[in-house]
C-alpha cells in the first residue's frame, strides 16, 4: 500500500466521524507525501494545521492508519518538503506533488464501466492513447458524482505513464478564475499565461462556472486557442452540454462543440452493484450480497453517494466492532435510506398513474405519436421509470413500444432539467410519485 492509498482510506473513515466543516478546515489541507515501513508523512503549507493535528488529532490518525494497514503507523506532518528524510527523497516527485493535481486512485483500472458511462470511458481511453489526435477538445458532461473527474484524472495518469516528461495539468474552472484574479492583482499576467499555455494536456473541471465571468471567458478563450493551435490536448467537463450553459459566450460554445461531446448518466442497477463490490474489494471488506442490493436499490443518484453509504457502513462496523450484516447496514443507513422499500413499483404501475394524471390511455404510451398531449406524458413516464425502477435504459425503451434507449435518456434528461426550472412541474411529479408509492 502506498501513501496515497493509505491516506485516501483514512480520510474516508474520517468523513464518517467528523463534520464536513471540520474536515474541510483541517484534514483536507493535508497531502500524503510518502509511506515508509512504519511512518506516513503528510504535507501542509499551513503551520497552524500541523500544530492542530500534532496537538489534538495525531493519535486518532495513527489509530485509523493502524486499523487499515494492520500494523503500527506513526504520522509525521511537515510544512516544508525539505523536511522529508533523505532516505525518502528518491521516492517523492516534489514537482508532481505540488503541480500534477491528479488523484492516484483515479485510474482507468479503478473505473467501473457500465451502460451509463461506456461511451464516455471509451472516448477518454482514445484521447489518452492518442492525445490531440483522436478528439480535441473532449467535452464530458453529467451530473455530480458520476465519474467525470475520475475519468479526467485517469487520462492524465495514462499519458504520464506513457510519457513521464509530458506536462499535464488538471484544475477546476474555479481555480482558473482565482489564479487569473490573483495574476491581475499582482501584475503577473505573463506568468499566468505561460503556466497554462505551455502544457501538453489541460484538463479543466466544472467549466460551467466560468459562465457569466467575462474576464475569465476572455482569458480561457485565448488559452484554448493557443493550446489547440499548438496541437495540445484539451479535456473539459461540465454538469451540462455546452448548448445548455447559460451566459457562455458563443465563441467558447462553438469551440467546446468542435470536438467530441460525451455524456455520463446515473449508473443503472447492475453498475451500482459492480461499483459497490469493487469498493468492498478495494477495502478488503466482506459485504453480504443483501447489503449491496439494499444500497443499490435505494441510492440511485450518483457514485459518490453509493460509495459514501458503504464507507459509512464500514465505519459503523469498525466502531461497534461487529461484522457487516444486513441489520447493521440498515441501522447505519437509517438516516439515509428509509426502512420501507416499495418493491411493487414497475413500469405498468407508472404508466397507469401517469395516464390517469394526464387523462390519456395507457396504450397511447406505445404509439409513435409526437403530439405534446402524448409525447410529454410519455417522457414523464420514462423519467419516473428510470427513477423508480431498476430497469436499464433499453428495458425501459422496450416497455414503451420498443423505443430506443437514447429516447429514454433524452426523456430523463429533459424532465430532469424541466423540474429544475419549473416548480409547478416539480410539484406535479412529486404528486405522481406519492400516488405511485402509496398504491
Amino acid at each position: 500500500m502506498d501513501a496515497y492509498t493509505l491516506w485516501e482510506k483514512i480520510i474516508e473513515r474520517l468523513k464518517a466521524t467528523v463534520s464536513e466543516t471540520f474536515f474541510d478546515s483541517f484534514f483536507s489541507k493535508l497531502e500524503p507525501v510518502t509511506l515508509r515501513e512504519t511512518e506516513l508523512i503528510l504535507f501542509t503549507k499551513l503551520p497552524f494545521i500541523k500544530e492542530v493535528i500534532d496537538n489534538n488529532h495525531r493519535q486518532k490518525l495513527e489509530s485509523l492508519a493502524q486499523d487499515i494497514a494492520g500494523k503500527s503507523i506513526n504520522i509525521t506532518v511537515i510544512t516544508s518538503l525539505e523536511e522529508i528524510p533523505a532516505a525518502n527523497k528518491n521516492e517523492v516527485q516534489k514537482e508532481k506533488l505540488i503541480s500534477s493535481n491528479l488523484n492516484p486512485k483515479n485510474t482507468f483500472d479503478s473505473f467501473v464501466i457500465g451502460n451509463s458511462n461506456r461511451f464516455a470511458h471509451a472516448a477518454c481511453v482514445a484521447v489518452a492513447e492518442s492525445p490531440a489526435k483522436a478528439y480535441n477538445p473532449l467535452f464530458i458532461y453529467g451530473g455530480v458524482g458520476l465519474g467525470k473527474t475520475h475519468l479526467m484524472h485517469a487520462i492524465g495518469h495514462y499519458i504520464l505513464n506513457q510519457n513521464s516528461n509530458a506536462k499535464v495539468l488538471y484544475l477546476s474552472s474555479e481555480n482558473f478564475t482565482n489564479e487569473l484574479i490573483n495574476s491581475i492583482k499582482d501584475d503577473k499576467n505573463e506568468a499566468f499565461r505561460n503556466k497554462y499555455r505551455n502544457v501538453d494536456v489541460l484538463l479543466v473541471d466544472d467549466i460551467q462556472f466560468i459562465a457569466g465571468k467575462e474576464s475569465t471567458q476572455e482569458e480561457f478563450f485565448h488559452t484554448f486557442n493557443a493550446l489547440h493551435n499548438a496541437s495540445k490536448q484539451i479535456i473539459i467537463s461540465s454538469d451540462r452540454p455546452p448548448k445548455e450553459i447559460p451566459t457562455l459566450e458563443d465563441r467558447l460554445r462553438s469551440r467546446f462543440e468542435m470536438g467530441l461531446i460525451a455524456d455520463i448518466q446515473s449508473p443503472d442497477y447492475e453498475t451500482r452493484i459492480a461499483i459497490l463490490r469493487k469498493k468492498a474489494q478495494e477495502e478488503n471488506k466482506h459485504v453480504p450480497d443483501e447489503v449491496t442490493i439494499h444500497i443499490a436499490k435505494n441510492i440511485k443518484s450518483n457514485i459518490r453517494e453509493l460509495e459514501g453509504a458503504l464507507v459509512r457502513i464500514f465505519a459503523y462496523a469498525d466502531l461497534a466492532n461487529k461484522e457487516i450484516t444486513y441489520e447493521l447496514a440498515c441501522e447505519a443507513l437509517k438516516d439515509i435510506i428509509s426502512g420501507k422499500v416499495n418493491k411493487e413499483i414497475n413500469v405498468d404501475l407508472i404508466k397507469e398513474k401517469v395516464s390517469q394524471y394526464y387523462n390519456i390511455k395507457i396504450s397511447d404510451f406505445n404509439l409513435k405519436k409526437r403530439t405534446r398531449e402524448i409525447a410529454f406524458p410519455r417522457q414523464v413516464a420514462m423519467y419516473l421509470s428510470r427513477e423508480l425502477t431498476d430497469l436499464s435504459l433499453p428495458k425501459i425503451g422496450e416497455s414503451f413500444g420498443g423505443k430506443d434507449h437514447t429516447t429514454v435518456m433524452h426523456a430523463h434528461e429533459k424532465i430532469s432539467n424541466d423540474i429544475k426550472k419549473n416548480k409547478d412541474l416539480k410539484d406535479k411529479i412529486e404528486n405522481i410519485i406519492n400516488d405511485i408509492k402509496n398504491n
